[in-house]
């Protein structure tokens, strides 16, 4: 009897703990199983070859400017962010065709100050709306955030209000997307296909011309790639990062609600630092880098730029947060702020972010009216990869808060009076605790299937290897019959009208 109580209690007590110590171990031991099965490609940048010093000379080298064709790497993207990775912004290669589509997002995103505030408030204020009108305030900020730039995104692209039904359907492809990305769930491309069907209708009503020498079916693809697949999913984890930043810290919170531009950029420069969108960016080298006399990078290398880890180095404890990393004058070190160890959107001779300009904008606008109208708080852990979605408690300021009474609700960021709000954090943390164990194990199973069905497919080897022996990849249709998606094995290309 003794003996099954003891088992009993050593039970829970393991049971209890697992929160603590089995997601990290999961972690761990998915990167063991993916690096297993991508194989020993890649050189990390920065690494044993190529310190943090060098981080930005060879990222800027002129050779390394080669993006899908010879990384098994690429096929996990591509098969991540199908339909059409062959056409997306990202992944295309160097020369006249990326040159068409990178000169067309420009002129999508070539939107002056004025307009891309106010186009970013009234979407986050719409969104708010939504939200107010049904009465919850306990919240997934990626969730909350992913309407808003779906909006946005929109009405750059077609230059009116975006109905609801296109909405849910940019929603629905994004949400598709990143979750994909986040090996939290499978790929649905039925969801996607939808989307691109929608567009490939819409053709005719963008705004501002798109690339030269694309057919209807290829144009369709880029405007999903380049602004309903990376910007809107982008745009939503770079605002969840934000806002779980401003619930962690009331002060910068507060800053955010009453002080100036400076502050709140240096807060989402700050932001960046810590969770950057881009974990590891690959480049293929198409010649020799020439480190030293004696160490040559040979073409065909594929180089792993490390954004987390070079985020990190040059920085007194680089875990803390802390904006004024960002602020000269504070700093003391007689460094600009252009030399830190800080690139959230790539470096501008290979590649950067085309939105690099417009982003900071749009999410201080959007980030001045949540906080605006809510206090925020939260007591779910935040991560770079951010897999639990940002929850977050949103209390309208009309509430009574806490702090001086006196004070003006409106320029208060305390939670209400009275401590209601305590069971609901401690609710929050219990729970995204637990989620964290069953979230783990998810993404080891689908995560692995995932990357051991990306190298089955091989999308980007045999599109490749079918441009070298049909001829210029351009001149082929870049959609895949609906069978070859879902199964994977070479089936009819279905071209345009089919």
């Amino acid at each position: 009897m003794l003996t099954a109580a003891a088992v009993a209690v050593a039970l829970c007590a393991v049971a209890a703990s697992l929160p603590w110590w089995l997601p990290g171990r999961v972690v761990a031991l998915r990167a063991r199983l993916f690096a297993r099965i991508n194989g020993d490609e890649g050189i990390p940048v920065p690494g044993d070859l190529i310190g943090v010093d060098r981080f930005r000379e060879v990222y800027s080298h002129p050779a390394a400017n080669g993006r899908s064709e010879g990384a098994v790497l690429s096929d996990l993207f591509w098969y991540w962010l199908a339909p059409g990775p062959e056409i997306h912004q990202e992944h295309l290669e160097a020369g006249e065709r990326y040159d068409a589509v990178a000169r067309a997002t420009r002129g999508f995103l070539a939107v002056s100050r004025a307009e891309t505030e106010e186009l970013a408030r009234r979407c986050a204020a719409g969104a708010l709306d939504e939200l107010e009108r049904r009465g919850p305030r306990l919240v997934r900020l990626r969730d909350l955030m992913m309407p808003v730039w779906a909006e946005f995104s929109y009405e750059l692209v077609f230059g009116e209000p975006c109905p609801r039904a296109a909405r849910d359907l940019i929603v629905g492809n994004a949400n598709d997307v990143v979750t994909a990305l986040k090996c939290s769930g499978l790929r649905h491309m039925e969801r996607r296909h939808r989307l691109t069907r929608y567009l490939a209708g819409r053709l005719p009503d963008v705004r501002q011309p798109l690339p030269d020498g694309l057919t209807d079916e290829e144009s369709a693809l880029y405007l999903q790639g380049a602004f309903f697949n990376t910007a809107v999913v982008q745009m939503s984890e770079a605002m969840a990062h934000l806002l779980m930043v401003l619930a962690q810290h009331p002060d910068a919170q507060q800053a955010a609600l009453t002080g100036d531009d400076r502050h709140l950029d240096r807060v989402i420069s700050e932001t960046l630092r810590l969770y950057p969108l881009f974990g590891i960016a690959h480049r293929v080298t198409t010649g020799d880098i020439e480190l030293d006399a004696g160490t040559t990078i040979p073409a065909g290398s594929v180089l792993c730029f490390n954004y987390p880890e070079f985020h990190r180095a040059g920085f007194a404890d680089p875990g803390r947060f802390d904006p004024d990393r960002f602020d000269p004058a504070r700093r003391g070190d007689g460094r600009a702020v252009r030399e830190l160890n800080h690139i959230p959107f790539g470096v501008a001779a290979n590649r950067p972010c085309p939105a690099w300009r417009l982003a900071p904008i749009a999410m201080r606008a959007a980030a001045r009216e949540v906080v605006r109208r809510h206090v925020l708080a939260t007591s779910a852990s935040h991560t770079r990869s951010l897999p639990n979605r940002g929850p977050c408690l949103l209390v309208p300021r009309d509430a009574p808060h806490d702090g001086p009474h006196d004070a003006p609700h409106d320029t208060s960021c305390d939670l209400p009076r009275g401590g209601a709000h305590r069971p609901v954090l401690l609710f929050m943390r219990v729970r995204d605790r637990w989620e964290d164990v069953w979230r783990s194990l998810v993404q080891l199973v689908l995560g692995t299937y995932m990357v051991w069905d990306a190298r089955r497919r091989r999308m980007c080897e045999r599109y490749f290897a079918a441009a070298g022996a049909d001829g210029p990849a351009t001149s082929r249709p870049l959609v895949r019959s609906r069978a070859e998606e879902h199964h994977g094995h070479p089936g009819p290309r279905r071209g345009r009208g089919d």
